[in-house]
């Protein structure tokens, strides 16, 4: 169970490994927090599908919706709606205010309660999220940290989240935070780049300022999945209203991907099994125990 805070996270977080474990025979679930109907436009390119609108909360709800659609199936998994509004990234210092009733704002017992059903009734073995931090300061993400570290806690006691006719307790076996694009990763690919004469997008980042002081969380588990990178960027493209094909996330030409950097990189939070780090598989002591 991979756990999001918008559509399009999926795509561009440990996407490849979902689309991997979903080939080889895992029951692979991605649940969207909210509805991500606060998203910009970020592709210039974008055109609103016939027979629908972007200019109001409901009508990106429904692209976006079709946009998720697109990218599930292209990364073979299944996918659900925890149900919650998109809270936006507030701008400006001071910050304005949340809009009333988004996601970030619901209590967290509030929030968690429909993924606590969800872990109960799709009982994952395995859980990833974001890490406290959110792996950037987006309300939601934060938020979606929040609510699926409780759910991976508290799904397992029958004396929490009780309700009539709920699903019986289940208590997933391990947790991991995704890791994005590590300071490390991104210099091998730049300095692999410019080896081969060509233009690094991540010149002026590495060198800022600003890189060299984000603390570096540890990667614990680097699962193999370039095989996948392909239904990854086509995951990606399908959010047609986020993703520029001709932008930052394609920027690297994917035989050098391939070569330099051919993993996605997790955090192992918590484990009920045992297991020995470095990992290379989000399963590592699951399947010993033939689970």
């Amino acid at each position: 169970m991979a756990v999001h805070a918008h559509p399009d996270d999926e795509s561009s977080k440990g996407a490849a490994t979902t689309a991997r474990y979903a080939a080889e025979g895992v029951e692979v679930l991605v649940v969207t927090c909210t509805g991500g109907e606060r998203g910009d436009v970020l592709n210039p390119s974008f055109e609103v599908p016939e027979g629908h609108e972007f200019d109001s909360v409901e009508g990106r709800r429904a692209v976006r919706r079709l946009e998720m659609a697109d990218a599930a199936a292209a990364l073979g998994v299944r996918q659900t709606w925890l149900g919650f509004v998109d809270s936006g990234l507030p701008e400006g210092d001071p910050l304005p205010p949340l809009p009333d009733g988004c996601f970030a704002l619901q209590p967290l017992e509030e929030a968690s309660a429909p993924l606590v059903e969800l872990v109960r009734r799709f009982r994952p073995h395995v859980m990833t999220t974001y890490d406290p931090s959110g792996g950037y300061p987006h309300p939601d993400h934060i938020k979606c940290h929040e609510v699926a570290y409780e759910a991976y806690h508290a799904a397992g006691d029958a004396s929490r989240y009780v309700t009539d006719g709920g699903a019986e307790p289940w208590t997933p076996r391990k947790l991991y935070y995704n890791h994005g694009f590590s300071m490390e990763r991104l210099r091998a690919v730049h300095e692999a780049m410019q080896g081969a004469g060509l233009e690094s997008p991540f010149g002026d980042w590495i060198e800022s300022r600003a890189a060299r002081e984000i603390p570096e969380r540890e990667a614990t588990t680097r699962v193999h999945a370039a095989d996948y990178f392909d239904r990854r960027d086509a995951a990606l493209v399908a959010h047609a209203s986020q993703i520029d094909p001709e932008g930052f996330f394609f920027a690297v030409p994917r035989d050098i991907e391939a070569d330099v950097w051919p993993t996605e990189e997790f955090e192992l939070a918590d484990a009920r099994v045992p297991t020995e780090l470095p990992e290379d598989d989000l399963f590592a002591g699951l399947r010993e125990e033939g689970r």
